[in-house]
């Protein structure tokens, strides 16, 4: 087994096996899954027309364009099992909208009374800079199944943190 199939395993997946994405970030990687597509096409074109140019040890559009078209196929079998392999869960849908699941953006205060509001989302679709965290992450973890008013304990670098939570939204239908 090489690294590269190690990749293709699929995707890291939560207790109880499920593997959660929004329909925006399945969309997100169904549209990069076409774009690499298209691109795998120009490149094929490009390898082909510089095999056709004789010598290939020595022909860097060559070598160039068949390293290209490996990573775009090591790319496509990621993203196709990915895909595969995901339950995409609507945030909007979620019923019991007291408690927090996937999808929701919760906001809550730390031991320093600093406040941070974040959603929970696919580890894919995951930027802190956004305000989005992956439902692995610990933090997500910690707060999935509360409500409003619970206090969480969380692991961090600089030891046990102690989170209260203080809104629970979701998306509107």
């Amino acid at each position: 087994m090489t690294a590269d199939d190690e990749d293709d395993e699929g995707p890291p997946k939560l207790p109880g096996g499920k593997f959660y994405m929004t329909p925006a970030g399945r969309q997100r990687l169904e549209t990069e899954r076409a774009d690499l597509r298209t691109a795998r096409h120009r490149v094929v074109e490009i390898v082909a027309w510089a095999a056709s140019n004789g010598d290939r040890s020595e022909n860097a559009d060559y070598k160039e364009g068949k390293r290209r078209l490996r990573e775009i196929d090591r790319r496509l079998r990621f993203l196709i099992n990915r895909i595969a392999h995901a339950e995409v869960v609507d945030p909007a849908a979620q019923t019991q909208r007291d408690r927090v699941f996937f999808g929701a953006t919760v906001t809550y205060a730390n031991e320093r009374d600093e406040e941070a509001t974040v959603t929970i989302v696919g580890v894919d679709e995951a930027d802190m800079g956004a305000g989005t965290i992956g439902i692995g992450a610990p933090v997500a973890l910690a707060l999935l199944g509360r409500q409003r008013g619970d206090e969480v304990t969380v692991r961090t670098p600089r030891g046990p943190e102690v989170l209260e939570i203080l809104a629970i939204r979701y998306p509107e239908r």
